[in-house]
């Protein structure tokens, strides 16, 4: 199971989430299956149309989730932490919505206001949080 993790900005295009979620897949050669956002962009239109667009289903990050994996996050935004409390949302929102023993297979990728991020699941238990 491959989750990619989303982070944006509040006024980001489904558009540019679409084209870094393959772009990213691409560069890591694998095929997505959800894509998994923080509570605090959920619900949202934007990233639903983006998830129809990709042909996924979106998986809700909750607070406890995001923060329980940002120990394990590479890639650290000081303007995220300001803005969000989280660190690393794209990373994070990844490895939670992968499951307990999920591993990225891509640091975070950024661009046009969104951040992307890709984890597997080891277990293939893959979990919504």
């Amino acid at each position: 199971m491959i989750i990619a993790g989303i982070g944006c900005r509040p006024d980001a295009a489904a558009e540019a989430v679409v084209r870094l979620v393959r772009l990213s897949t691409g560069v890591a050669g694998q095929k997505l299956d959800a894509i998994a956002v923080p509570y605090f962009r959920y619900p949202n239109a934007m990233l639903a149309l983006a998830s129809k667009q990709l042909g996924v289903e979106i998986i809700c990050i909750s607070a406890n989730a995001l923060a329980a994996r940002q120990a394990e996050c590479p890639t650290r935004s000081e303007l995220a932490l300001r803005k969000t409390g989280y660190a690393s949302v794209a990373e994070g929102c990844a490895l939670a919505g992968a499951g307990t023993n999920s591993v990225l297979v891509l640091h975070r990728q950024d661009g046009d206001g969104v951040t992307c991020a890709l984890a597997k699941c080891a277990t293939d238990e893959g979990k919504k949080s």
